[in-house]
């Protein structure tokens, strides 16, 4: 069986760079050298470039995807897509792959784009038996906007975040009407389009899902515990701040109600590969909360996914492996 040639597609234009060239290196590491070659290729806005071996920078020729290493001209069977926010996470990157025809591991451009938009997701899983919503509005920057009218709207504590923001940058927690003009403005900052919306108390849970030789299988959830008052960018990547437990402590006809709730949300997304979709669980009501779905997850070592992976008694290099090989 001859080897196939895997683009491994890392960076991006976003602050999560670093993030991505993490993921990169892991499932770098992780696909099985006897069934792949896998080329990292990094995308920023100015170049996209693999580095050879030897250290030499070899520019990438955007027609076809392909490298030319030592005069060899090396096409790829395969792009697995890892870039955390734009390109790769709103849909661009797939609608270039689908014009050169080259298959790819995450959800095409369509459910990307949308997926990126909180709004329009939550418009899209409404309906989903024993699915909730927080009750939400969303602001335009170039409208006018009155904190009393918003205030009247929601009820406090609020949420105040960027509709398109992959990574919690951007985002606040509100008390009282006093402290919104200043949240909006943080949240604007980062994005022209902003939800407000009403903060449930609860347990906040993240599951991935995804499909593995033609069947979906729902991982272990992981609860996250932050001492901040939220999950935001930095109880994300700071240590220390946020605990991860995996699998998470939910009885057992719990789990098997979100794992339903999560695969009719991958189904009527049209998702594919591997997500994660984070939630919340009430405190007083227990009801599951929708928060959003990540379509392409982070996948350093330590990420939440490969946590599940590994929580679920499955090997890592052979979960990479079903995700490249469904995306033929």
């Amino acid at each position: 069986m001859s080897k196939k040639n895997i683009a491994l597609l890392a960076g991006g234009y976003t602050g999560e760079y670093e993030v991505s060239i993490n993921s990169a290196k892991n499932i770098a590491a992780n696909l099985d050298p006897e069934k792949y070659n896998v080329y990292t290729i990094l995308i920023n806005r100015d170049q996209w470039i693999h580095q050879a071996e030897g250290g030499q920078v070899i520019n990438v020729d955007k027609n076809d995807l392909s490298l030319t290493l030592n005069g060899n001209k090396i096409n790829f069977d395969m792009a697995f897509i890892t870039v955390h926010g734009t390109p790769g996470e709103d849909g661009k990157l797939q609608g270039y792959l689908d014009m050169i025809d080259i298959p790819y591991n995450t959800c095409d451009a369509t459910t990307s784009a949308i997926t990126m938009n909180k709004a329009y997701t939550k418009a899209l899983v409404q309906g989903v038996p024993n699915l909730h919503t927080a009750k939400s509005v969303k602001l335009f920057k170039s409208d006018m906007h009155d904190v009393s009218t918003i205030a009247a709207a929601l009820k406090f504590p609020l949420f105040v975040k960027p509709n398109n923001g992959g990574s919690s940058v951007g985002m606040s927690k509100v008390h009282n009407v006093a402290e919104l003009p200043a949240a909006l403005d943080k949240a604007f900052h980062e994005d022209d389009q902003i939800l407000v919306e009403e903060f449930i108390k609860g347990r906040e849970f993240s599951r991935g899902i995804a499909r593995l030789k033609g069947r979906l299988v729902v991982l272990p959830a992981t609860e996250i515990k932050s001492s901040k008052e939220f999950f935001d960018y930095e109880a994300k990547y700071t240590p220390g701040i946020t605990e991860e437990i995996t699998p998470a402590d939910l009885p057992e006809d719990k789990n098997e109600e979100i794992a339903a709730i999560l695969t009719e949300v991958y189904l009527r997304l049209n998702c594919r590969g591997m997500v994660r979709i984070d939630f919340i669980l009430d405190e007083h009501t227990d009801d599951f909360y929708f928060i959003e779905v990540n379509t392409t997850p982070g996948q350093s070592a330590n990420s939440l996914i490969p946590q599940q992976v590994r929580a679920a008694g499955m090997s890592v290099p052979e979960f990479y492996g079903d995700i490249v090989e469904g995306s033929f």
